[in-house]
């Protein structure tokens, strides 16, 4: 095991590697999602705030459901913050295909240039997606640089989930959801949650606390979808 590990830390960043596991991700993720019979509730907040009022938004997710969500506003552009870490190359070459911008960092390393970058992107145009357990948890709690970038960006955050009738949740820290092909699938969109511009600390922790509530709220939500389907 340990000389297959470092063969792949030797061959991952390779070009030819690169551009070949990407390509059958892209393939992946798209014939997945094409086969799934999905549902929305709730967009009509993302078509308010974006179609309507015309405003740049964050959209905020659990890492664990964090596969499908390139589908989930499809037709706005997106910028993600992904990992310095030699795999989050793969991340960021996969997000392109879609038109997601990426900005590379992470709260470990290059923190406030990744700060700094999504920022700069938002003013840009983009809207900003953001797991705020991520990248290596706490799993489902919200860390108070989300608020910041939020704040900083000038952005209502969008609590979202993703869940499937059936899938494969790996048993990994976060609960990584794969759903199985021709699977239903529901996407739910929460309230949004504002950070005043010049917001405090006690008005930054009282934001993460009410992101954290309503992120849990649309995962539950949308877990429970499929149940409330089967028995309606």
């Amino acid at each position: 095991e340990f000389t297959v590990r470092r063969g792949w830390k030797r061959v991952r960043t390779h070009p030819v590697v690169l551009a070949a596991l990407t390509r059958l991700a892209v393939l992946f993720l798209r014939g997945l999602y094409r086969s799934l019979r999905v549902a929305y509730v709730g967009r009509e907040v993302l078509d308010r705030l974006i179609e309507t009022e015309g405003r740049r938004v964050m959209a905020a997710f659990w890492h664990g459901r964090l596969l499908m969500m390139p589908f989930t506003y499809p037709r706005a552009p997106w910028a993600i913050m992904v990992s310095r870490h030699p795999d989050g190359e793969y991340l960021s070459r996969v997000a392109a295909q879609w038109g997601i911008h990426s900005v590379r960092g992470s709260a470990r390393r290059g923190g406030p240039w990744a700060l700094l970058g999504m920022v700069r992107a938002s003013r840009r145009g983009y809207h900003l997606a953001v797991t705020p357990d991520g990248p290596l948890g706490p799993r489902e709690q919200v860390k108070p640089g989300v608020i910041a970038l939020a704040r900083l960006a000038g952005t209502p955050i969008v609590p979202m989930a993703f869940a499937a009738s059936q899938g494969k949740i790996i048993g990994s820290w976060d609960r990584f959801l794969i759903p199985y092909p021709f699977a239903r699938a529901v996407f739910v969109y929460g309230e949004p949650v504002a950070v005043p511009p010049g917001a405090g600390p006690e008005e930054v922790e009282k934001a993460r606390a009410i992101l954290e509530e309503r992120l849990r709220h649309v995962t539950a939500l949308a877990d429970a979808y499929f149940k409330k389907q089967q028995s309606a």
